[in-house]
């Protein structure tokens, strides 16, 4: 049976920036929220929790829809989650439960650290957190290195990096050598901009974020940590274990791999709706 869901658009002015949200649905209030993710790789997956709940979903600063005065400062988490505190407020709406994936799990623990009273309980999904490894300054250089490489025009090289540092391609892999081949059509610049912000300007800030642990254990926010089922060996995987281990709890695991809400929305969703009851 089809529906069709109400999507609510706003706007909403903030230091430095202007953020663009969206709310659907009715019921408790769900967030969900990426880095460099926007609004728009969640669309399906708030359509699906907006059945019986009220779904949040956002535009980080910088990206998309979401301007910065100046287009050329930094993101940090502890902005993405000033952000987030200032939205919930506006909407006069929470405490709420904050899905956040990758670096949008990095923002969603700074948010429980920084505005406990907005959110009640963090699903942090697969959050890129160097600070928790035993390898952290290598994987910190590989990060400079990523940025680099992208910085000087090769940005075929910059992903091959980012990606052999993610433990999703093997370092004996071949690189590409040079430039990619020109695509068929005009790349969407937004998306260039985006991949752009995302390596100049938020990726440093997200990865290096080291989470007060005592903090957390010690705060009213309960924090879940989430794992895909198919990011076995992967960074995010090291990452996402060591900070249950910090937390003392066990990782929940979810169908799929890093993004699997987005490959895989329907058979992400119940799951997702299994942990939002607490189970």
């Amino acid at each position: 049976m089809n529906h069709t869901t109400t999507v609510t658009v706003g706007s909403l002015r903030v230091p430095d920036a202007t953020l663009h949200y969206e709310v659907r649905g009715h019921g408790p209030l769900v967030v969900l929220v990426g880095a460099p993710m926007h609004a728009v790789s969640f669309a399906p997956l708030a359509d699906l929790l907006a059945t019986d709940h009220t779904v949040l979903t956002t535009d980080p600063r910088g990206l998309n829809r979401s301007t910065l005065d100046d287009p050329g400062q930094d993101s940090t988490p502890e902005m993405r989650a000033d952000d987030l505190s200032r939205l919930l407020a506006h909407l006069d709406a929470g405490p709420a439960t904050v899905f956040g994936s990758s670096g949008g799990a990095v923002t969603a623990l700074a948010l429980a650290l920084a505005h406990p009273e907005r959110v009640h309980t963090v699903i942090a999904h697969e959050p890129p957190l160097n600070a928790l490894l035993d390898d952290r300054e290598e994987r910190d250089a590989a990060v400079e290195d990523i940025i680099a490489t992208y910085a000087s025009g090769d940005v075929a090289g910059a992903w091959f990096k980012f990606l052999v540092n993610a433990n999703i391609v093997s370092p004996g892999a071949e690189e590409p050598a040079g430039a990619p081949p020109a695509p068929p059509a005009e790349p969407d610049p937004q998306q260039v901009a985006d991949e752009r912000f995302w390596f100049l300007h938020e990726m440093r800030g997200t990865t290096r974020w080291q989470p007060d642990i005592t903090a957390l254990r010690a705060g009213p926010v309960r924090v879940v940590v989430g794992i895909g089922q198919e990011s076995a060996g992967q960074l995010c995987d090291h990452t996402s274990t060591a900070l249950a281990a910090a937390l003392g709890t066990e990782p929940t695991f979810f169908p799929g791999g890093h993004i699997a809400f987005v490959d895989d929305p329907a058979g992400f969703a119940p799951r997702l709706r299994e942990v939002l009851r607490g189970n």
